[in-house]
């Protein structure tokens, strides 16, 4: 193949190195008002009053509107949280009122001027004591919200949703088990760090119509959203959606953009936008989801895995949002990519009085696989086998079937084994797992597996359009966000390869319009490249087809008879006899100035089929086409006089399918690698008694810094996906999920005793090494 795989660089690459690619902040006019969100200081109290009339008395302040503007709540599954705090707040930094003003330096004066008096109430703290029978009560009945997807909400609970998997018997699996190990793991809920805040601008035209301007992962989901919470028609919606600067599932709901609504609807529909400050983008947006575990796994003597049984307590903090669709997709892979025919799995989201949770990369995944992860080496320890050698044991393979009972074969599933083999040469696992290293320092290594599937929606799908200029050339329309990830790059070297032309004949619209723009489900799942690019696959080929039938005109063969190469038609019989895709594109024109064909337009779609909707009893059903397998490995040097350690190496095998573009694969893997480590080693917020964040902010929230990473090898082995384009897999989330549990079970083995819960920072070592415990 000429194009794919190769390691082409990005198509906006010059655009972005030069500050020339536009964002939402970026946006500008003399008509546009500024949103400034006033949050509270309280994590769960009722709100007694908020008074607005100092604000209101500075020139240029358009309006101030509270959550009284809308109190009914919205929500992506279950509808728990209104636009703006309504009746009370649920965590801190939740948005009780926007102030809208002509500049966002006045809107954040005015902002200092209100006024709002609240009712303290104890705060819930953790999803364990979330579950105390005296708790109180977050929302007084989720189960009297109303419901818009798979959410199971407990009557007068502090419970948003339950998933359940039982698979198997699991008392002739505890029968066979001659090895059992049980532990509890635990993290806080933590930040995704994107680079650019969230932002959006929204106008209601004098017609009626909705302009959203966001910076999403969901743009063809405000139309559906708005006209179930505002009654309007998605036809009266259109959302525009440029360059996403970093997102990681945070970007993937809706908030902002409600607001931005209610400001415009108070200032007679002229355009408002309101962009978050870091502070405000961390404690009161959507936050990476915190969780509480407990696992128990069986065996053998010989090390076959017998049962397992897990309960994951999400902390889904004030709202669900997404939080249950997170809970189930750690539950439908909560085993790990190893066979294990008694399986037990109980995944809450439970409300606390913490920042609301979204999705995070790899959705539920790191999560599950940090908690198996641990417990496969605590196994192994007990056992006194190879970590490596008892993952391989076990490692899932074609005719297996998954926790849902989802049958596994050659296509939808990658190869464990080999990426195990392959990263046992990587990380140089041989030489020795544990080392004394002199000076106080030992060396030692910790690896885990993963496997994840989409759990994407029943009716997900994508679509492409092809256009061609006079030179031939093409422009390609996809629906997927720009986010950072390199979709149009991978987009274009599709269209390229099947077209058979060079890059460079390849135009992408870079930005999402979806007036315009063929629809997405989402960018979210590691599924951009394997939908729109199965779409713009299909596109392609409609194209050809078309050329072909008008190249059928002149060359006076039948479109089967011809071929394509090289952005040209030609005779198969006859190969001197062809025509340019310039000549075609618009039909043909004869010297004489007669035509005939038609315009050429490609046009290609792609539905996900074969998914089944699981049983909320069992778990039993098909939550996504193909799992992505892999295997990850890091190196750590403790030093045991202080606790201090350095990550030497991380390294990453995964079964990509087919690798679509070199470059762009492998830095898509180190950074999630890079993100999987800082969330493991330093990443979560700190609460006061009162659930307060402390580090709202980038000096006192620490993230990897240049300088602090470690040396990172990544490689690919490749068993086709017969459904994705060129056979490939999603792999955009896969390099964060194993790391959190890579880095505990090198850090366990090198400090000598379990270490379960995260951040994995030397003081926790210390407190846990010196018989402290957790502070």
């Amino acid at each position: 193949m000429d194009t794919i795989g190769k390691g082409v660089p990005r198509l906006e690459s010059r655009d972005k190195v030069t500050g020339f690619a536009r964002y939402t902040n970026d946006t500008e006019s003399s008509r546009l008002l500024h949103g400034w969100l006033v949050t509270s200081p309280h994590a769960h109290a009722r709100i007694v009053g908020i008074d607005a009339s100092d604000a209101l008395k500075l020139g240029g302040v358009r309006a101030v509107v509270t959550g009284e503007a809308h109190p009914e709540p919205t929500g992506p599954l279950l509808a728990d949280r209104p636009p703006l705090a309504y009746g009370k707040v649920r965590y801190f930094g939740e948005p009780i009122a926007v102030i809208v003003a002509d500049t966002e330096c006045l809107a954040k004066l005015a902002a200092g001027r209100i006024r709002a008096a609240f009712e303290p109430l104890p705060a819930v703290q953790s999803p364990s004591a979330a579950l105390l029978p005296d708790a109180p009560l977050v929302h007084d009945d989720p189960a009297g919200y109303r419901r818009y997807g798979d959410v199971y909400p407990e009557p007068r609970s502090n419970i948003g949703s339950r998933a359940r998997i039982r698979k198997g018997d699991m008392a002739a699996g505890w029968a066979a088990s001659e090895t059992v190990v049980e532990t509890a793991l635990r993290f806080r809920t933590s930040d995704h760090g994107a680079m650019e805040p969230r932002c959006a601008i929204v106008e209601i035209m004098p017609g009626g119509l909705v302009r959203i301007e966001s910076s999403t992962q969901d743009g063809f989901h405000m139309g559906p959203l708005f006209e179930r919470f505002f009654g309007l028609k998605q036809t009266e919606v259109a959302t525009h959606v440029p360059f996403v600067g970093g997102a990681f599932g945070g970007k993937g709901s809706v908030q902002l953009e409600y607001i931005a609504y209610l400001a415009s609807k108070a200032c007679g529909g002229l355009p408002v936008k309101i962009n978050n400050v870091r502070e405000t983008d961390m404690a009161g947006s959507p936050s990476h989801i915190g969780l509480e575990a407990t696992v128990k796994v069986g065996a053998s003597r010989d090390g076959k895995l017998q049962a397992v049984d897990i309960t994951y307590l999400f902390d889904t903090g004030g709202y669900t949002e997404l939080g249950p669709s997170v809970a189930t997709a750690a539950a439908v892979d909560c085993t790990g990519p190893y066979r294990v025919d008694n399986v037990r799995c109980d995944s809450l989201c439970v409300y606390t009085n913490h920042p609301y949770a979204t999705a995070f990369r790899g959705f539920g995944h790191s999560e599950s696989h940090y908690c198996i992860e641990r417990a496969m080496d605590l196994l192994a320890d007990r056992l006194g086998m190879d970590p490596l050698a008892l993952r391989r044991l076990n490692a899932v393979k074609p005719g297996d079937t998954t926790p849902t009972q989802a049958p596994l074969n050659r296509s939808n599933l990658g190869d464990v084994e080999r990426c195990i083999d392959r990263l046992k040469t990587l990380i140089r696992w041989e030489d020795g797992r544990r080392i004394e290293a002199g000076d106080g320092k030992v060396r030692a290594k910790g690896a885990a597996c993963l496997w994840k599937t989409s759990t994407s929606k029943i009716d997900t799908g994508s679509g492409a359009v092809v256009t061609f200029n006079p030179d031939g050339s093409m422009n390609l329309g996809v629906g997927p966000s720009e986010i950072g990830q390199g979709n149009r790059t991978v987009m274009a070297q599709l269209l390229a390869e099947r077209m058979d032309v060079p890059l460079s004949r390849v135009r992408v619209k870079m930005d999402v319009d979806t007036e315009l723009t063929p629809e997405h489900w989402k960018t979210v799942a590691s599924t951009s490249s394997m939908m729109a690019g199965r779409a713009v696959l299909g596109a392609a080929d409609d194209a050809l087809a078309q050329l072909k039938r008008n190249a059928s005109f002149v060359l006076k063969r039948p479109p089967e008879e011809l071929e394509t190469a090289g952005g040209e038609v030609y005779a198969k019989d006859d190969p001197e006899r062809r025509l340019t895709f310039g000549d075609l594109a618009n039909g043909y024109s004869f010297p004489d100035g007669d035509s005939i064909g038609k315009p050429v337009i490609g046009r290609g779609t792609y539905k996900v089929h074969g998914l089944r909707t699981l049983d909320p009893e069992t778990g039993k059903g098909i939550p996504g086409p193909q799992w992505t397998v892999g295997a990850q490995a890091v190196e750590v040097e403790l030093d045991t006089r202080d606790w201090t350690y350095r990550i030497l190496t991380a390294a990453s095998v995964l079964d990509a399918g087919r690798v679509l573009n070199e470059a762009l694969a492998r830095g898509q893997v180190m950074g999630g690698m890079n993100m999987g480590l800082s969330f493991a080693t330093r990443e979560g917020f700190l609460f006061d008694e009162a659930g307060a964040v402390l580090n709202p902010q980038l000096r006192t929230y620490k993230i990897t810094r240049y300088g602090e990473t470690p040396e990172y090898l990544v490689d690919f082995v490749e068993t086709p996906y017969h459904d994705g384009p060129y056979g490939a897999r999603g792999i955009g989330e896969h390099g964060t999920i194993g790391m959190p549990a890579a880095l505990a079970n090198a850090l366990s083995a090198a400090a000598g005793i379990p270490l379960n819960e995260l951040p994995l920072t030397p003081e926790l070592i210390w407190r846990h090494k010196e018989g402290g415990g957790h502070p």
